[in-house]
């Protein structure tokens, strides 16, 4: 993904709007300019996700019928890459079973063209809201992150075993180390991970393993 231009303002929430109808992209732009919000438009889904930077808290206005890659394609790969950006769905052409899917999927709204000025305006306030707290949560679970990698194999797989609900004893047997070597790797682990206590971290790890594992990469 690229990275914001040397001009943006760093983690400055953004608004991203995704439609082939560029009459409708300048005239949403135009309309969140004039409460101070800022946005990005593309014409199609490859724009999108070429420009798009996790690391800046934003949300999604996006159409679902687009050539070549619809709207529905462009949640799909976010969803793949365990994104989540809180997305608005528009459409000309809406019905109860495009919205289903799209809210099933993990969009937060479905909006019919034409829409309302100040009833977009509040539903785009309250996806800012909700994408300022998902990024708030990501960043923290993309710094334990980091702090996990940085644990030797060795700690990693004493991690493993507490993770799996094991105590030292058994930690120590499958590893064939002595019991006082796996407290010493929990006791640094601990520190490392920056947990308050055992229990906080195996929740902690749990939450960003599962995220990887949804995204297919699951830690050794």
């Amino acid at each position: 993904m690229s990275q914001p231009s040397p001009s943006a303002t760093p983690l400055a929430p953004i608004v991203y709007i995704v439609d082939d109808d560029s009459g409708m992209r300048t005239s949403l732009a135009w309309l969140l300019e004039s409460v101070g919000v800022k946005s990005a438009g593309f014409a199609n889904a490859s724009e999108f996700l070429g420009a798009f930077n996790a690391d800046v808290p934003a949300c999604l206005v996006l159409d679902v019928r687009m050539p070549e890659q619809s709207g529905f394609d462009v949640q799909a790969e976010l969803n793949r890459q365990g994104v989540t950006l809180p997305i608005i769905f528009v459409s000309g052409h809406g019905d109860i079973p495009m919205s289903v899917r799209a809210l099933q999927n993990g969009a937060i709204d479905f909006v019919e063209k034409p829409y309302n000025s100040q009833q977009m305006l509040d539903r785009v306030q309250r996806a800012l809201k909700l994408a300022a707290l998902r990024h708030a949560a990501g960043q923290k679970q993309r710094e334990l992150r980091k702090r996990i990698e940085s644990l030797t194999a060795r700690e990693k797989e004493v991690l493993r075993g507490v993770i799996d609900g094991k105590g030292s004893k058994r930690i120590a047997s499958d590893l064939s180390i002595s019991v006082k070597t796996v407290d010493v790797h929990r006791a640094s682990i601990k520190d490392k991970l920056g947990a308050a206590s055992i229990a906080m971290l195996v929740r902690e790890v749990m939450a960003v393993w599962d995220q990887d594992a949804s995204v297919g990469a699951i830690p050794r």
